[in-house]
């Protein structure tokens, strides 16, 4: 006679779904805008988990908005024409011969990858760029840095790097409304007519303050934000964040990835999350379980 009892790990499928429920009927219809980037970016088998999970969310009914970066196909695609990269803060200066390869690497090749792999998994995407549409309105961006001989502060010029100061939706409103999932390359033009390439934690923020999301995923090479412990703190608040500068526990490229979120959510987005890419289907961990798997940034 054949035992139909079901077998531990299906039982344990079947929780999950339970599980997932509650999740799956508060998000259904929100917009989530991720921002993806990192080393993931070039591992085939990470680029299948993101592409799977992007899918699955848009086919239980929420909206992902994806907003990719790049910075290291660019830096190997400059040293490959032999031009040498400079940073001030984590910007890249960029020259006019910069700007052309940004474009031509974030708008062309690595958007279109993107779309080939949710397509591959079943889903519809379209890429585009902050350019198309008057999506991103972007203005040049200014820095200083110290002048130790002088002792004052000297304006630094980074070419055409640029912050978005104007989103204007509708271009993706249209997509999502015919069923398609947006892949957004960091380039935009500005009102002078000049072509920018902006940092894609900062033009994924100001799309998801844009979009009124209800989520804002920063996909990173680091498990989240760990306290002086090295343990993952699950939940913060702009006060908490402030503190955590303060005294330490946060700094480097941690700092300005918590100043988006932190933006993002003051602009509207319900919750901001810091959250590892690397993780095998970390982003369906953070949304669909009580654990949840990277750290939550709400106003409160």
């Amino acid at each position: 006679m054949t035992d139909h009892t079901p077998t531990p790990d299906l039982l344990a499928k079947a929780e999950t779904l339970v599980e997932a429920l509650p999740y799956l009927q508060r998000y259904a219809g929100k917009t989530f805008v991720v921002k993806y980037g990192g080393h993931a970016m070039g591992d085939p088998e990470a680029q299948r988990d993101f592409a799977e999970d992007v899918v699955l969310l848009k086919a239980v009914g929420i909206n992902p908005v994806v907003v990719h970066g790049g910075g290291p196909q660019i830096g190997s695609m400059l040293k490959r024409l032999g031009v040498e990269s400079r940073f001030v803060d984590g910007l890249r200066v960029t020259d006019a011969e910069t700007a052309q390869v940004a474009e031509m690497v974030l708008a062309g090749s690595i958007n279109k990858e993107i779309v080939s792999w949710i397509s591959h998994a079943g889903g519809r995407a379209v890429g585009i760029s902050g350019k198309d549409a008057g999506l991103v309105r972007a203005e040049k961006v200014g820095r200083t840095q110290p002048d130790p001989l002088q002792g004052i502060e000297r304006n630094v010029d980074l070419g055409f790097v640029g912050e978005p100061v104007a989103v204007d939706r509708r271009l993706i409103d249209s997509l999502v409304r015919d069923g398609i999932i947006p892949v957004i390359a960091p380039i935009a033009a500005g009102a002078d007519g000049h072509t920018y390439n902006i940092n894609a934690d900062t033009m994924a923020g100001a799309i998801a303050a844009a979009l009124g999301a209800s989520r804002f995923f920063l996909l990173t090479d680091v498990a989240g934000v760990l306290d002086k412990q090295g343990e993952l703190m699950t939940d913060l608040t702009p006060t908490d964040i402030a503190g955590l500068r303060a005294d330490g526990t946060i700094s480097g490229g941690m700092i300005p990835k918590l100043e988006t979120c932190v933006a993002a959510v003051e602009a509207g987005v319900d919750a901001a999350v810091v959250l590892d890419g690397r993780v095998p289907h970390g982003m369906l961990l953070e949304i669909f379980t009580r654990r949840g798997a990277g750290t939550l940034i709400r106003r409160k």
